[in-house]
């Protein structure tokens, strides 16, 4: 079977370093570099399965590489999970909004890398959520449709662009219309990972999608129930 790969793109080397290791040890093919401008061939040119990449680089940082990558045709669709060292919430948040899949922050433990990326290309090889209602190729709700086979979004006839996780949300509160999903299960079926710790995530995934619905005025269709998560609202 062939090889996972994972870019991962930080300037400390015995970062680098560590991370190449245990990622091997897991089964992952790993390609390790220092600046943004040397992993663009590599990018470009090989299939990547995942992203790891540091927030403060040199040249290119993070968070304008992450911009560059989801708007190039052949990156805007890998997931990539955001290691920066600075706690601060807007870092966090402006990171989600360009398309970040997830982070980590430093100082981070290597099970926690390991497993972020293990659920990171587990959740993308597997494609859409088989569940009770999934089996359905469209999901339509109050003229939302939502096509599960070629991952579109419509409202009226009207295409609504969406990530990859704004689409898994959407689709998971489509399929649960009228039930309230914590913030806990969101990251559990979405993410494919339990999650300890805060859920900050998920809130900025919904707000993110909630504009882009607001397109079409329909950013309500999505409710949040205070103090314990959200749901879509039934037919």
């Amino acid at each position: 079977m062939e090889k996972k790969h994972i870019v991962v793109i930080d300037d400390e080397e015995h970062i680098l370093e560590l991370i190449q290791y245990n990622l091997e040890a897991n089964g992952f093919k790993v390609s390790i570099f220092t600046s943004v401008e040397e992993a663009m061939d590599t990018l470009q040119r090989e299939t990547v399965h995942t992203i790891l990449l540091d927030v403060m680089l040199p040249g290119i940082d993070g968070i304008s590489a992450l911009e560059r990558f989801r708007k190039n045709p052949v990156t805007k669709d890998i997931p990539i999970i955001l290691v920066t060292a600075k706690a601060e919430e807007i870092d966090k948040i402006l990171g989600l909004e360009l398309g970040a899949d997830d982070y980590i922050t430093k100082p981070f433990s290597v099970r926690e890398v390991v497993a972020r990326v293990k659920a990171s290309v587990r959740r993308t090889e597997r494609g859409p959520h088989k569940d009770e209602e999934s089996a359905n190729e469209k999901i339509t709700i109050k003229e939302l449709v939502l096509d599960i086979e070629s991952h579109l979004v419509a409202y009226k006839g009207e295409s609504i662009e969406l990530t990859f996780k704004e689409f898994e949300i959407l689709k998971l509160l489509m399929l649960n219309k009228g039930r309230v999903l914590t913030r806990e299960v969101i990251l559990d079926k979405v993410w494919g990972y339990d999650y300890y710790g805060e859920t900050r995530t998920v809130d900025v995934h919904i707000r993110y999608l909630r504009s882009k619905l607001d397109t079409c005025h329909i950013g309500d269709y999505i409710e949040t129930v205070r103090g314990v998560g959200y749901k879509f609202i039934k037919e």
